[in-house]
């Protein structure tokens, strides 16, 4: 098979053809793809994604009904006494230190917000907690304002599709953002998230199995027998 890996450095053109191509067809092998956080509104969102560091969506899900069933608005968590909180949250790991923020953070929003989430990026990252990927998570997901959400899997495709070679996420979401629309921006995000989370692992990426290894320069990284990639493919996100 013809892969990109065979082809010279594309231009600015090809590579912006090259990398739409791609999302269309993950696009198509993930339809259902989405935020696989559960929340309600955009404050449940902006906490369990801050939870979510270090840790399993599968794992923050467990957690979140009694966590909001216990402290459902900001003024509600910013009261909590911290050993409920911790108790709550303890098999998610670094419970002291996300307790810690989710007080702070929880107390900035009644402060300096009046309990509501803002709907805007300079707004969210001065919050306690908050930096630009779960800013851009809440405003995707929860405001419909598009955003590049870059993770671990965000990054490593799009340094392994050829897309940038920053490592810095701050560079790659402004890079990888030159090469789509705005608008589709945080579906680009879940697109590449599942596909990461599914197939393109960091070790041992299932490339025989990969609907998109004919564009991608980092084809061969894993094995390429279509039986042997297979029994890598994963049905759903990590545990």
């Amino acid at each position: 098979m013809t892969t990109a890996a065979d082809d010279p450095a594309p231009s600015r053109t090809s590579l912006v053809r090259r990398a739409r191509k791609i999302d269309r067809v993950l696009a198509e092998t993930y339809p259902d793809a989405r935020c696989e956080l559960d929340f309600d509104d955009p404050f449940q969102l902006l906490v369990v994604t801050v939870l979510s560091a270090q840790t399993t969506d599968k794992r923050v899900n467990a957690v979140r009904p009694v966590l909001f069933g216990a402290y459902p608005t900001p003024a509600a968590m910013a009261a909590a006494p911290r050993d409920d909180l911790e108790r709550i949250i303890g098999p998610l790991g670094f419970f002291r230190a996300k307790t810690e923020s989710l007080l702070k953070l929880s107390a900035a929003l009644v402060e300096r917000y009046d309990g509501q989430v803002p709907p805007r990026l300079d707004d969210l990252v001065t919050l306690p907690g908050v930096g630009r990927k779960t800013a851009n998570v809440v405003l995707g997901n929860a405001f419909d304002v598009p955003g590049i959400t870059v993770d671990t899997h965000f990054g490593r495709l799009a340094r392994r599709f050829g897309w940038t070679e920053e490592t810095d996420p701050v560079k790659v979401e402004h890079a990888i953002g030159a090469l789509f629309p705005r608008r589709d921006w945080t579906m680009l995000s879940h697109h590449l998230i599942w596909h990461g989370r599914r197939r393109c692992h960091a070790r041992n990426p299932a490339c025989g199995a990969c609907p998109v290894a004919r564009w991608c320069p980092a084809y061969g990284e894993g094995p390429t027998d279509p039986v042997a990639a297979a029994k890598l493919v994963r049905t759903e996100g990590r545990a």
